[in-house]
């Protein structure tokens, strides 16, 4: 495509997750056009709630994050009341059972309600992007688009854009907001001029939330486990799940959840349909016979998700943790904003997160715009 005809952009987001999207709300809110180029065939990025099928539903099962806390994030409170979007709380009330030794039964004891509350949005957390995607301009997300390379050319950034179709394209955009994990923009972009050394080494050595875990998800027709006074919690150092929970909906479709606790390659050489089998096996130990009979099964293993881990993410790590100094630097530094969850400096790999680290890349754009010549500086 020649220059003539290229595409040209105030503002370009990578990544269609919450992150991309609570800033191109926020743009959009400031009167910035914008374009939200989103890899996946969906919106939410780590955000996908389910139907029993695996399909996206409106009243669907969390298989990626499921709780926040509006006490501990007060913004993401705010902008959820704002939204409309309603609440409810973990399910909690009951005994919850701890699995220590193989071929031994598990142990009972009384529950204890966590404080602050974990808390759950009605319709799952997909309820979030939709409301989102739904107030942005017809037109302003562009899906199966990945972005591969990015390069500065004037007074704008050059994005180039791999299609579904195995066609090419690019655009030109004044300012670039990068809503993806920044491993992740490490491992999958090139950058023209390249990146400084020490902050691609920093990128590169932040863990991307999620992205090393795998959740397995049981429906069933009724959450038998309640009237046994079971609040569907249980830790286990048996397995394959480390930690099990209640996942039944605001609307009362029942099942539990856990995240399993052995590494990608173990679960990449076992398959979907041993590890399904082995994870029921385990709800039967803890739960009796009738979790056995799920109505469906759902496995969702986000290392295995090409649009969400690199290589570095299949040997686990820890929580991403607040950083000091900057994410972009160099000739980047005026044309360039970080808003993935893990650049957060309040609450990294949290959905509050996001929210935040959104917020800050959108306030950064906006400045540049309204300070004349300093983008281009």
């Amino acid at each position: 495509m020649d220059a003539a005809s290229t595409r040209i952009l105030p503002v370009a987001i990578i990544g269609g997750g919450l992150a991309g999207l609570q800033a191109a709300r926020l743009l959009h809110e400031a009167g910035i056009a914008f374009c939200i180029f989103e890899a996946r065939e969906r919106l939410g990025g780590r955000i996908l709630s389910t139907d029993a099928a695996g399909r996206p539903a409106e009243d669907g099962f969390d298989l990626g994050p499921s709780w926040f806390w509006p006490g501990m994030h007060p913004a993401m409170a705010a902008a959820l009341a704002q939204l409309g979007l309603a609440a409810f709380p973990q399910h909690d009330e009951g005994d919850v059972l701890v699995e220590r030794q193989p071929n031994r039964p598990p142990q009972r004891f009384p529950g204890i309600r966590q404080e602050p509350r974990s808390m759950r949005l009605v319709g799952g957390t997909g309820a979030l992007v939709r409301a989102l995607a739904g107030g942005l301009p017809e037109g302003s997300i562009q899906l199966t688009s990945w972005v591969t390379r990015i390069a500065l050319e004037g007074d704008h950034v050059r994005l180039t854009l791999a299609q579904a179709d195995g066609e090419s394209d690019s655009v030109l955009a004044a300012q670039v907001i990068a809503a993806l994990p920044p491993r992740l923009l490490e491992a999958s972009i090139a950058f023209e001029p390249a990146i400084d050394p020490a902050i691609r080494l920093r990128w590169r050595d932040t863990p991307t939330w999620m992205a090393p875990h795998a959740k397995f998800v049981a429906i069933y027709d009724s959450p038998f486990w309640r009237p046994a006074g079971l609040s569907g919690t249980a830790q286990s150092a048996v397995g394959p799940m480390g930690e099990i929970h209640d996942a039944t909906t605001a609307s009362g479709a029942a099942a539990l959840f856990g995240f399993l606790g052995i590494d990608a390659d173990r679960r990449q050489a076992a398959g979907t349909a041993l590890l399904t089998r082995a994870c029921l096996d385990q709800l039967v130990r803890l739960f009796g016979d009738e979790a056995g009979r799920p109505a469906a099964t759902l496995l969702t293993d986000w290392t295995a998700e090409v649009f969400t881990a690199t290589a570095d993410d299949r040997r686990g790590g820890a929580h991403p943790v607040p950083q000091r100094g900057p994410w972009v630097s160099g000739a980047w530094r005026d044309r360039l904003s970080l808003a993935g969850s893990e650049t957060s400096a309040s609450d990294p790999g949290y959905l509050a997160g996001a929210m935040d680290a959104a917020s800050r890349a959108a306030a950064e754009v906006l400045q540049r715009i309204a300070v004349p010549g300093r983008a281009a500086s």
